[in-house]
């Protein structure tokens, strides 16, 4: 054959047939090829430690997209992946193997070197941060300098390479590289024009890149030096196992035949030796044709995975001519689900217009990018937002692979479609995000308690994943707050879900010791109260009662030197969530009762002595008396509720605590009518007097007006002395409390705002609703540039 005696060897038992990644074409032909060579082994790029996982992946039921997952075995765990469709070149080899009883066999490096020799060229790149920082502060900056002069170079490398593939296309007449490619090698019309077109190229680029990386990248040139070598060494290999008329045919990237040539040495067993390894495990995993696509990272010159697909199918058909009509067909098909109509008319004119670019380009048919415009023309009438996402569904698609039962997957992957199915959620394994509605509570109108308690053991499971980082279900806040028996779950597949799935393995052999692993984990190292109640929650929601009690442990022993009021108001409030509910979710937590009287009685005795605290700092401590008065309220039998009201008496009632906290105690005591009027308004004018420094008054109103609206608005005499307060300010005394007036002011609402202005223009002896109207008018220019002066205001030391 001619053309074959460079790529043969072994008195021309060796045949190297060059493909693209995810080329339709090139699968098309190869499949040809195969048929004609008729070969006894099939070689093909990739990991060679994968070889037991092809007789799988040819196997009935396997719908591609899928990819072979190389991970390593230990931390960090660094992985690599091996995607392949169904028009993968790669994947047909396979098939036809299969399909004529003929061995199939990866060749590439195995993935414990080649998951190795990656990291070890993106951290020489400055790619990838070590673990850890070692050395003075000096040799730190100097590494840094260094990685970032890596990584700068790196990307003028590839930038450079980009630059070389555009002006292929730019000489070629073509507006992008991708639309070159596709009109020169994917309409090929035999597998001879595609074979020797597609060698005789990539032999010219790879000289001209091979000059570049030699220059500016010499990392990328001995790694490809390396796979190739023992990739010829794979070749001698299997030549050795057949016999002396049998045929071999290697199947790689076209960047890699001229590197085929056995007369090429290739790598000796002592340079196999000496290759870094990292220990790795295989598996198998669904992909998608989003992650394929550029817009995920992974393009391999396959920006739109559904459209060649497509093309496959046609090309299989032998009706390659029916390919614009079925794309732009999908494209108007997508737009009328939408609800925007067009004709079939306006179809016709788009293959038309396609197929004139084509022709103008000299091209035999249309490619994507021609059918792209002609859409973006005839269905978008010029506008390419209104039929974007039309053709991102013809274009990419939201297919993801599946998986039989039985093919080889680590056991957590088992697990996770085992608890899929049985809990009915195999339908949400999908590219498309769909929402879930949970109720906790028993379901009375079914027969089996599985049934019953269906959505609970749905929650469970979800709230693993989610501890475990596994991104298919992403929760949700609910519409009512106080339903602690409903949950939303977004659900969505991807496949970077599926890799964090294997990740996990690590952790345990099931996603439930997996779970149980983490929690272990962030035990052993914690050290705050909060944390120690949040795990406690987190041990309940996933359904471990083994985990739940080393937490309470945990909590218990950090709970005895305790010192932050709200820390351990924090953790309080997590038990009572714990406890009021746990009845939900079907868990004991009557042991928790004593730790959450302890936690709540320690709090109570802290609240006056950590009220001495800064503005700043008083936000936290008021989130936690708001949590120390809902427990109060909640658990009246378990908890000391009137220490508790005692001691925020005393907190209001002191003057030398901070001012926002003693007006915030104040208020919770006006809320639960245990404040007369008389006592009201003696506080208020107590507080609100010309004797009392400006920012102190305006913050302890800004703290009363934290809580309970309601219960401000109903008080007339609340304002008309806080109205009487401010008159009696001095214009310096003014301005200081202006600031914190309006930031208690800032949080009210609209209505709450004109029912106080109504009020206050009935002291005045005014129309409360016109003078309601009157104060809400928006800022003059004047008045706001007198506001904005108080940037600059000095407020000396408060």
């Amino acid at each position: 054959m001619p053309g074959d005696e460079r790529l043969s060897s072994g008195d021309g038992r060796v045949h190297v047939f060059g493909i693209r990644h995810l080329s339709p074409a090139g699968a098309y032909h190869l499949r040809a090829f195969l048929d004609e060579i008729r070969p006894q082994v099939v070689l093909v790029e990739g990991p060679s430690d994968a070889g037991d996982l092809i007789g799988q992946i040819a196997s009935r039921g396997v719908v591609p997209p899928i990819a072979i997952l190389a991970y390593t075995d230990q931390l960090p765990v660094r992985t690599l992946v091996f995607p392949l469709a169904s028009y993968s070149p790669e994947y047909q080899a396979f098939l036809w193997a299969a399909e004529n009883g003929v061995r199939a066999e990866f060749i590439d490096l195995p993935s414990d070197a080649a998951v190795t020799l990656q990291a070890a060229r993106r951290a020489s790149a400055g790619l990838e941060e070590t673990d850890r920082e070692e050395g003075p502060a000096a040799d730190r900056e100097s590494g840094q300098t260094g990685r970032q002069d890596a990584l700068a170079e790196r990307r003028a490398f590839y930038r450079r390479q980009n630059e070389l593939y555009e002006r292929v296309a730019e000489l070629a007449g073509e507006t992008d590289y991708d639309s070159y490619w596709e009109r020169h090698f994917e309409h090929s019309p035999s597998k001879e024009a595609y074979r020797h077109a597609i060698e005789r190229f990539s032999a010219e680029m790879r000289e001209l890149l091979e000059q570049e990386e030699r220059a500016h990248d010499p990392r990328e040139a001995s790694y490809n030096a390396v796979r190739e070598a023992y990739m010829r060494r794979q070749i001698r290999q299997a030549l050795d196992t057949v016999g002396p008329s049998d045929r071999i045919v290697v199947v790689t990237g076209a960047h890699h035949v001229s590197a085929m040539d056995l007369a090429l040495p290739a790598m000796s067993d002592e340079e196999l030796r000496t290759l870094p390894c990292s220990s790795t495990k295989l598996t198998l995993m669904p992909y998608s044709y989003y992650k394929l696509s550029v817009q995920s990272g992974y393009g391999a010159g396959n920006q739109a995975p559904a459209y060649f697909e497509r093309l496959w199918d046609c090309l299989n058909r032998q009706d390659a001519a029916k390919l614009p009509s079925l794309y732009l067909s999908q494209v108007a098909l997508s737009l009328r689900e939408s609800g925007t109509h067009r004709s079939t008319a306006s179809v016709i004119e788009g293959v038309r217009l396609a197929e004139s670019l084509a022709s103008l380009r000299g091209g035999s048919m249309p490619t994507w990018g021609d059918l792209r415009d002609a859409a973006v023309v005839s269905l978008g009438f010029g506008d390419l937002a209104s039929v974007a996402e039309a053709l991102a569904r013809a274009d990419i698609g939201t297919a993801i692979g599946a998986l039989p039962e039985g093919v080889s997957q680590t056991p957590i992957q088992d697990d996770l479609n085992r608890h899929l199915k049985r809990l009915k959620l195999e339908k949400y394994k999908s590219a498309v995000a769909a929402d879930l509605e949970l109720d906790l509570r028993e379901n009375r109108r079914v027969k089996s308690e599985e049934a019953a308690f269906l959505d609970l053991h749905r929650s469970v499971f979800l709230h693993r994943l989610a501890l475990l980082g596994i991104g298919f279900a992403r929760q949700q806040q609910v519409r009512q707050d106080t339903a602690t028996w409903a949950e939303h779950w977004v659900l969505q597949w991807t496949p970077e879900a599926e890799i964090q799935a294997v990740e996990s393995t690590l952790k345990g052999e099931t996603v439930e010791l997996a779970s149980a692993f983490v929690l272990h984990e962030r035990l052993e190292g914690c050290a705050d109260l909060s944390e120690a109640s949040r795990i406690i929650r987190l041990a309940c929601q996933c359904g471990l009662p083994e985990a739940m009690e080393e937490a309470r442990l945990t909590l218990q022993r950090l709970a005895v030197d305790a010192g932050d009021f709200a820390q351990i108001a924090a953790a309080a409030n997590e038990l009572s969530i714990l406890i009021r509910y746990g009845d939900i979710r079907k868990v004991d937590t009557s042991s928790f009762v004593p730790l959450l009287q302890q936690l709540f009685l320690r709090g109570t005795l802290l609240l006056v002595d950590a009220a001495v605290c800064s503005d700043e700092a008083a936000g936290g401590m008021v989130t936690g008396m708001n949590e120390m008065h809902r427990i109060s309220q909640e658990h009246p039998e378990e908890v000391d509720d009137e220490r508790w009201l005692a001691e925020l008496w005393a907190l209001a009632s002191r003057d030398d605590r901070n001012a926002k906290l003693s007006g915030f105690a104040f208020a919770i005591l006006l809320e639960r009518n245990l404040i007369s009027p008389d006592q009201c308004s003696q506080e208020v004018s107590r507080r609100l007097s010309p004797g009392i420094p400006a920012e102190l008054g305006a913050g302890w109103f800004e703290g009363v007006s934290m809580r309970n609206r309601y219960a401000l608005l109903s008080r007339s005499g609340l304002w008309q002395q806080l109205d009487e307060y401010i008159a009696s300010l001095e214009d310096e005394a003014f301005l200081r409390s202006l600031v914190f007036l309006r930031r208690a002011f800032g949080s009210f609402e609209p209505r709450e705002k004109a029912s106080i202005a109504e009020t206050l223009g009935v002291l005045w002896g005014l129309d409360g609703q016109g003078a309601a109207e009157q104060l809400q008018e928006p800022l003059s220019e004047d008045e706001r540039g007198k506001l904005d002066e108080l940037n600059d205001f000095d407020f000396g030391d408060l």
